[in-house]
């Protein structure tokens, strides 16, 4: 590890302590991230954004707390934030076991059953680099048809990256929402749980990073690890269920819940994904 001078300044300014070394960390396609090495013994992880949108990291540890405060899935704790960065404890990443998998699913299962006062949260926050509404909406159908699919239907089609006749398939499902999917009550929910935000750490044991976290129905973060496939996710699911079981027919509801992610990297990426978020709607019609 070397020393940039800039990011290990404005660590220690926030720290309190001297920074010993820094090295970049490949994988973020936002935030430029960096590895510190503390000189008191400790590593730290630091993600910086030049003009970073307002409340940007400042979402992202809060929503951390929010989810540590669970007393389930791991969290890094947060050291500092600050408008233009964020600093995390250091996890050190290993490989995925089966007992990990396992002990993700039943920790998961007591996150989501810590619950929420409603549907959304107190704040908005951000999914990629897209605003993402949180207004609290008084059930689930509501909430993920306005917060969730149509603000990110009608920025797809703003943005060329659906055909009309696509959106107005998805449309069709908002519209159903409350006769397809079983309300319950808000769970505390990652918000973007893919399998790039799982980290598996060096001890066997196991983290969440990076949520949009927000009061909402559980089955959207199963449904988000399916969508970029999860090593032993068959695990996951069953240790899951062990602790929480799931309403009857859930596997045939993932689709829905995979409509939001699918509309975002319409957004973000363009693509075949607006075309494919219409054919996953069109299962339902």
């Amino acid at each position: 590890m070397t020393r940039q001078p800039h990011v290990a300044r404005r660590a220690e300014e926030l720290l309190s302590t001297p920074v010993v070394a820094t090295a970049p960390v490949a994988g973020g396609d936002i935030s430029t991230a960096t590895k510190l090495r503390l000189g008191n013994g400790r590593s730290a992880f630091m993600k910086t954004l030049t003009h970073a949108p307002d409340g940007f990291f400042e979402a992202e540890a809060a929503g951390l707390t929010w989810l540590g405060e669970a007393g389930g899935v791991a969290v890094p704790e947060v050291l500092a934030v600050r408008p233009d960065c964020l600093i995390l404890a250091w996890v050190e990443p290993g490989k995925m076991t089966i007992d990990a998998a396992s002990a993700f699913g039943r920790a998961l299962a007591q996150t989501h059953a810590a619950g929420a006062e409603t549907f959304g949260l107190d704040r908005d926050g951000f999914i990629g680099r897209l605003p993402l509404p949180n207004r609290p909406a008084p059930t689930w159908a509501e909430f993920y048809a306005t917060r969730r699919l149509l603000p990110y239907l009608k920025l797809a089609r703003d943005r060329d990256a659906i055909t009309a006749e696509q959106s107005d398939v998805v449309e069709g499902i908002v519209r159903r929402l409350a006769d397809l999917v079983p309300e319950e009550a808000p769970s505390r929910l990652h918000g973007d749980l893919w399998n790039g935000n799982v980290v598996w750490t060096h001890d066997g044991g196991c983290c969440v990073i990076d949520p949009a976290a927000h009061g909402g129905h559980r089955e959207t973060d199963l449904a988000m690890l399916a969508l970029f496939g999860l090593a032993h996710l068959p695990r996951v699911l069953h240790a899951y269920e062990e602790v929480a079981p799931l309403a009857d027919g859930w596997q045939d509801r993932v689709g829905i819940h995979q409509l939001f992610p699918l509309l975002v990297h319409a957004c973000l990426f363009g693509g075949g994904y607006g075309a494919r978020a219409a054919e996953v709607a069109g299962r339902f019609q």
